[in-house]
């Protein structure tokens, strides 16, 4: 072994008879083993440098495009006890079918024939307000004449009071006429009795003149009585006016106030008819929802509410219907991080429960049972499980989804990315970076409105 000998051993005599000697014999495998390994490492950076699809595994579930296609509890809208049911479980059934009949359980619906005697009662408020509608209109009518007898009355009075008023007038000339011949008589009669005195007048013209001053003092007095009753008669002219205008104007008040009392008790026979035509309407719709119907054409999954006699209060939940007519959808749930990723139109490989898939998250090409699909909009609020919902929608260039799902089922999501190389994809796994947040100005993506939020361009979110 120290080559202080000429003789010389040679292993390969012995080989067989001892494993570490076989173990140590060279035999070029070192080289083979350098060229595998050297193959290995160069196929190991060839491998780093294949095109990696970086996406985000988001869980979700299957669900309806449309919220009316999705499964929904039927209601009852009154309380009432179970009579009768039309259905059962797995059934399917038409719009507008009756699904169960209830009845009243309020004491204030027990009259079978509440529907008729209201409409009774509403015919004779009917009759009642029409008998005070005509009686206002009567009314209105002795109003009308009234205040054309008024008019003429005070026309009449008026002219009365003119006649009265000439007539004082003239009995007053009379009167001053009266009393200017009894002064001038009396005059005369002065003459008359010195002449008289003088011998120059009979004790005849004597006598004359004092008759006449006699008469002449008979007109005047005449002449002021027929003043004075002149004056009597004008100021009962000026009552009577006065009396005609009051009267009248008495009788259109009470016939005013009278017209309005009938007119008052019709408005509120009027609102008493349309509170119980109200009333009516609502029983003839409570009568209807006697008989609970389905909403939409669909399957009755489950009975919630059972028995016959059980009584149901107002919204109990009775049984539920998964229309028949669909659109699928899956929603996502991802992470808050990931929300700045999603964009209207982005591919995503979709996994449902009970479909065996075999997956490479990174190699969409190579995956295989898996469903395409594409997003359709984002929520732009958090949700109560603290991520991001997103709707996706069947992707309309891929294989169609199974006929066979069915909503609520279990879906698993890869939402596919920017490409980049495997290396790079390493080093950002290593180092918790997220994936690519910025896209190419050239796609001109949009998040979707969803929730009441309000549309913004992709770039712009960024």
């Amino acid at each position: 072994m120290l080559n202080i000998s000429d003789n010389r051993i040679n292993p390969e005599d012995y080989a067989s008879d001892y494993e570490s000697l076989r173990t140590v014999i060279d035999t070029g495998k070192p080289v083979k083993k350098i060229r595998v390994f050297t193959s290995i490492l160069v196929g190991a950076i060839l491998f780093l440098f294949l095109p990696w699809t970086q996406n985000v595994r988001a869980p979700g579930k299957l669900t309806t495009l449309f919220p009316s296609q999705r499964p929904q509890m039927v209601e009852n809208v009154i309380p009432g006890r179970i009579e009768k049911w039309y259905v059962r479980e797995g059934e399917f059934a038409e719009a507008g079918d009756t699904i169960i009949q209830i009845s009243e359980v309020m004491d204030s619906y027990f009259d079978p024939r509440l529907i008729e005697r209201t409409k009774t009662q509403i015919e004779n408020k009917r009759n009642a307000a029409e008998n005070y509608n005509e009686k206002a209109e009567a009314l209105a009518a002795q109003i009308t004449a009234l205040t054309k007898n008024r008019v003429n009355k005070i026309e009449q009075a008026e002219n009365n009071f003119e006649q009265a008023q000439l007539a004082v007038v003239s009995d007053s000339i009379d009167f001053k006429a009266a009393e200017l011949d009894f002064q001038i008589a009396e005059k005369r009669l002065e003459r008359m009795e010195s002449l008289y005195e003088q011998g120059l007048k009979s004790l005849t013209d004597l006598e004359t003149r004092r008759l006449t001053l006699q008469e002449m003092q008979a007109r005047a007095i005449s002449a002021e009585n027929r003043l004075l009753t002149s004056r009597n008669k004008l100021i009962n002219a000026r009552i009577e006016l006065d009396a005609v205008d009051n009267d009248y104007a008495e009788r259109l008040s009470k016939a005013r106030s009278e017209r309005n009392s009938a007119l008052s008790i019709f408005y509120d026979t009027q609102a008493e008819i349309a509170k119980m035509e109200n009333q009516l309407s609502n029983y003839e719709v409570r009568s209807g929802n006697y008989y609970i119907t389905a909403p939409q054409a669909g399957y009755v999954t489950k009975a919630i509410s059972s028995g016959i006699g059980e009584t149901i209060a107002k919204g109990t939940e009775i049984v539920s219907i998964m229309p028949s007519v669909y659109d699928f959808a899956v929603e996502l749930y991802i992470e808050p991080v990931d929300f700045p990723l999603m964009r209207k139109g982005s591919d995503v490989r979709l996994m449902f429960d009970g479909w065996p898939a075999i997956v490479f998250s990174g190699w969409p090409s190579l995956t295989n049972g898996t469903f395409g699909g594409e997003i359709l909009a984002v929520d732009n609020f958090i949700s109560p499980n603290g991520k991001y919902r997103v709707l996706v929608v069947p992707d309309e260039e891929e294989v169609t989804w199974p006929e066979d799902l069915r909503v609520g089922t279990g879906a698993d999501g890869i939402l596919l990315l920017k490409d980049v190389p495997l290396w790079y994809e390493l080093w950002r796994q290593l180092n918790g970076f997220p994936p690519d947040y910025y896209m190419s100005l050239e796609r001109p993506e949009e998040s979707v409105e969803m929730n009441g939020k309000v549309e913004m361009n992709g770039k712009n979110e960024q």
